[in-house]
């Protein structure tokens, strides 16, 4: 395992624009979701859905950039179970996309804490959409998104971390930029409830090759979706009562 494999996945929160002050060479690659490719100048991968305004992509990229369209990031996405149990939003697809794609030793989110205080700026360019509070079957509950990208990172041996220390409904560990050299996880898989909660998923068989969930709506069963996120929310275990080491926030 290539230990210097560390990716930035940059999302649109107020405190994104943090990465202008930060050397980023330590990180082999540097993912923009949707609007972030506008807060350095440096990055790799820009990833955003169909959707997406065509006003606000890029005007150009250099040699070493790329888009990361559905084309690409649905049959990654798919690879890791799809988008229902994934949770549809672009924070979530971003780091399968990178689990799929790069198998990184660690991937550190910024500006992705999904936190949207009521009144003042919710993003770096000033007020946008809250997509992943939105009434959504594939979001039915955020923690439970969280744990699962987490496990199955642990499963390729890929740690993820947040960048972003504030509040929000990204639950990952939290840790200083200033520690992202030296982290070392206090995080544990309770393989057996993963075995459980991955079976679950064959059984139900809520997979859409096309990734387009929203046209097989009358085929999914919220509770049993609901019975799921209960075991992927103990899919995690925190080893609280070591010490603590680079800053890590336990509190998942």
């Amino acid at each position: 395992m290539d230990d210097t494999n560390k990716i930035l996945v940059i999302g649109s929160a107020p405190d994104a624009t943090q990465a202008v002050d930060w050397d980023l060479s330590i990180f082999k690659k540097i993912v923009v979701i949707n609007n972030a490719w506008r807060v350095i100048d440096g990055w790799d991968e820009h990833i955003y859905p169909y959707d997406f305004p065509e006003k606000n992509l890029p005007k150009s990229q250099n040699q070493n950039q790329c888009s990361v369209t559905e084309d690409s990031f649905v049959p990654a996405q798919n690879l890791l179970g799809g988008f229902v149990y994934a949770g549809a939003t672009m924070v979530f697809t971003a780091g399968y996309w990178c689990l799929a794609s790069h198998s990184p030793r660690l991937i550190c989110f910024l500006g992705c804490n999904m936190h949207y205080p009521r009144g003042g700026q919710t993003h770096f360019y000033g007020t946008g959409n809250p997509d992943p509070l939105r009434d959504d079957i594939s979001l039915t509950s955020l923690t439970a998104c969280s744990r699962r990208l987490l496990s199955l990172g642990k499963r390729q041996n890929c740690d993820i971390v947040s960048l972003s220390l504030g509040p929000g409904e990204l639950k990952i560990p939290k840790i200083r930029f200033d520690d992202v050299a030296s982290y070392k996880s206090k995080l544990s898989l309770n393989t057996h409830i993963v075995e459980r909660a991955l079976n679950m998923e064959k059984k139900l068989g809520y997979y859409f090759e096309d990734g387009r969930y929203w046209n097989h709506l009358e085929a999914i069963d919220k509770k049993q979706l609901q019975d799921l996120d209960k075991l992927w929310i103990n899919s995690v275990e925190s080893n609280a009562e070591k010490s603590s080491t680079c800053g890590e926030d336990l509190a998942l």
